[in-house]
């Protein structure tokens, strides 16, 4: 290869990886990134990662949950109340436990119901459908199986069964108590 085809070669090497990356100007003062990559430094910019989804408009998030509690048959205020009360309308929100996204999905039951917990519609619709099964599993209790259905959302049907109904755990407790308030100002 000759010289002039290597670095020909070399330069579009480093306008593919540029626009496959995401990179941030590096600041005017200050310490260079400490990064390992010497690609960006080049272009005087720092790597980042990867491009992330931009985060969901509400108007977005609003219509992911119309179709998943049309399929699921799930009240779409209930469902807003517990992507409110989890992500706060977040499509990327992490939690330090490993949920993801809107309705906070831990990885294990996201695959469980076939989805990637990190693509939002994936992740609304997966975590309606567990509702649906908690909601099928707690209908029993009358008056009792919204508070159910949602502390098993929470701490998991195990403690809800072991406890015969909402855990005394103070986590749990108030989580139930705030999206029964979203569901009121929702259904309001």
């Amino acid at each position: 290869m000759t010289k002039k085809a290597f670095l020909l070669f070399l330069g579009c090497s480093a306008i593919i990886f540029a626009v496959a990356f995401q990179f941030e100007p590096l600041p005017v003062t200050g310490a260079p990134p400490t990064f390992g990559f010497a690609l960006p430094r080049i272009f005087g910019s720092r790597f980042i990662g990867p491009r992330r989804p931009l985060q969901l408009a509400t108007s977005e998030v609003l219509k992911l949950i119309g179709v998943a509690t049309e399929k699921h048959h799930v009240p779409a205020e209930f469902v807003k109340s517990i992507v409110a009360a989890e992500s706060a309308f977040n499509s990327e929100a992490l939690s330090p436990k490993g949920a993801m996204g809107l309705m906070q999905l831990m990885p294990a039951t996201a695959r469980e119901y076939g989805a990637n917990a990190s693509i939002p519609a994936q992740n609304v619709d997966a975590g309606t459908r567990y509702l649906r099964v908690l909601m099928n599993r707690y209908h029993r209790f009358g008056t009792e199986s919204l508070p159910r259905v949602i502390a098993a959302y929470n701490a998991g049907p195990g403690s809800v069964d072991r406890y015969k109904g909402v855990p005394p755990f103070d986590e749990t407790r108030n989580y139930v108590v705030r999206v029964l308030g979203y569901l009121r100002q929702f259904r309001g």
